[in-house]
């Protein structure tokens, strides 16, 4: 039972009918005190359902409820570490063992995908976390989110696999388990990939099943000619696929005049990968890409118009609605003040929009990294690596830009992508550029992050477009 006291400490009701998988990840990630990388209310860090939205709209969650894929895939975008195993692919022993390895640890919750009806309880999928297990008896205690139906109780270990080992209908695939644990490293904090726009599914289909073909079926001279390959066809823009985010928070009293500690080391952080990003050979092949093909940035990834469009979403949160597209966005200003934290100084930039949200009006600050007054970053200064210039202009040091995101999505692309180019010296070169192990630490650590959301965000892709295809054939 060590693991009850820590999950019954942050247990809580689902907010909706279908939010079973949505709070019960909530429930998980407070007990493990995973930091959600923002305020939730007051100066509180604290995970609330709002949050979780990176890999399925919340309007999609609370009509529809969540596949068992992307509840998944939401813990490790949330800055958790997951594994998860499908019952068709595990069995009854392996799975008493997670169950007595979480339940005799803190630090190491187990979460259930189950069929109420083989419970004899009424509805049909469901997700809630385990709180214990009674070895003699072979039960384990299920924590049920949905509290307005039942409390917590006690199921007989081999009636709760039979619900693990059912059908979810929505999918042809078995329900299962997921052991959810804190991350030994930091999470993310400048980039992300996200599902929220439905032209994710054609992005992750080109990028993980089209471009190897792509590679393998072309002949190659230069590497510059497979980055080409890779990103002249995207089926939409990147940044509908990959996100930085922006950490924003009601405006209380007044204009912001100093920032916390943590606030600023994230500002610096943020800073730091930016800098080390655009010190790559990857970004460069990327500039060199988009100058000679004139590839143009999008009109609005102005710094303006992503945090007028980051207070808007902050503001729902806020308001606690789901759905920010009907949120009015007015009134754009921008202030710049001096950052103070513990007697070290140092400079960000706070923007600020006026917000209306169900009537009321919201002044939401959004804090940017201040731009890097020295050296090799900005300024519009050029460097030379293997021969090709490394463009770094000063107008996108505050944030990242489309070929930033260009640049970060190819190193994090799986290294299977590269291995059936022709040529094995292209091979050899394209693999060296994109090495995770050549990148400096913080850097690293971000592109990690990426491609293990690319993993379970691929495993969804491959989900959603197998029941498509059941859905027409019991259609024809």
């Amino acid at each position: 039972m060590q693991d009850f006291f820590k999950l019954v400490s942050t247990f809580q009701t689902q907010a909706e009918p279908a939010y079973c998988g949505l709070t019960t990840l909530v429930v998980v990630l407070n007990a493990l005190s995973v930091d959600p990388g923002r305020r939730w209310k007051g100066p509180w860090r604290w995970f609330d359902e709002s949050m979780l939205d990176c890999c399925e709209p919340l309007e999609n969650v609370k009509k529809n409820g969540i596949t068992f894929s992307k509840v998944s895939c939401l813990a490790q975008c949330a800055g958790a570490s997951v594994q998860a195993f499908r019952a068709s692919e595990s069995s009854l022993d392996s799975f008493r063992s997670f169950v007595e390895t979480c339940a005799s640890s803190e630090d190491h919750h187990l979460v259930v995908s189950y069929d109420r009806q083989i419970l004899k309880q009424t509805g049909t999928g469901h997700f809630s976390p385990v709180g214990g297990y009674h070895r003699h008896k072979d039960m384990a205690l299920i924590l049920d989110v949905a509290r307005f139906k039942y409390p917590p109780h006690w199921v007989p270990l081999s009636l709760l696999w039979e619900a693990l080992n059912s059908v979810d209908e929505a999918t042809g695939k078995s329900r299962g388990f997921m052991m959810i644990t804190k991350r030994a490293k930091p999470t993310c904090f400048l980039f992300t990939l996200s599902c929220k726009d439905q032209r994710w599914r054609a992005m992750c289909k080109y990028l993980l099943e089209e471009v190897p073909h792509l590679l393998k079926s072309r002949g190659f001279t230069t590497v510059e000619e497979v980055v080409y390959t890779v990103f002249g066809s995207l089926p939409a823009d990147v940044a509908s696929f990959v996100k930085w985010i922006v950490e924003v928070k009601p405006a209380v009293n007044g204009p912001i005049e100093k920032v916390d500690r943590d606030e600023t080391e994230r500002l610096l952080y943020k800073s730091k990968v930016l800098q080390q990003l655009r010190q790559t050979r990857a970004l460069a092949l990327i500039t060199k890409w988009m100058e000679q093909n004139s590839v143009n940035s999008p009109e609005d990834e102005s710094l303006q118009t992503a945090i007028l469009q980051a207070c808007c979403q902050g503001a729902a949160a806020f308001r606690g609605s789901n759905c920010y597209s009907n949120v009015k966005c007015f009134k754009k200003d921008v202030k710049e003040s001096n950052v103070t934290s513990n007697g070290a100084r140092g400079e960000a930039v706070v923007m600020s929009s006026r917000v209306l949200v169900d009537g009321c009006e919201q002044v939401i600050d959004a804090l940017v990294p201040k731009r890097p007054s020295s050296g090799n970053v900005g300024g519009g200064s050029v460097l030379q690596q293997d021969g090709i210039d490394q463009v770094t202009l000063e107008e996108d040091a505050f944030h990242p830009t489309t070929r930033d995101l260009l640049a970060v999505l190819l190193l994090a692309l799986p290294p299977s992508t590269w291995e059936q180019i022709p040529d094995l010296s292209i091979h050899a070169e394209i693999s060296r550029i994109v090495s995770r192990k050549e990148l400096p630490h913080e850097l690293q650590l971000e592109v990690e992050h990426l491609f293990e959301q690319a993993f379970f965000v691929s495993r969804s892709c491959t989900e959603e477009a197998l029941t498509e295809e059941a859905l027409i054939e019991t259609k024809n």
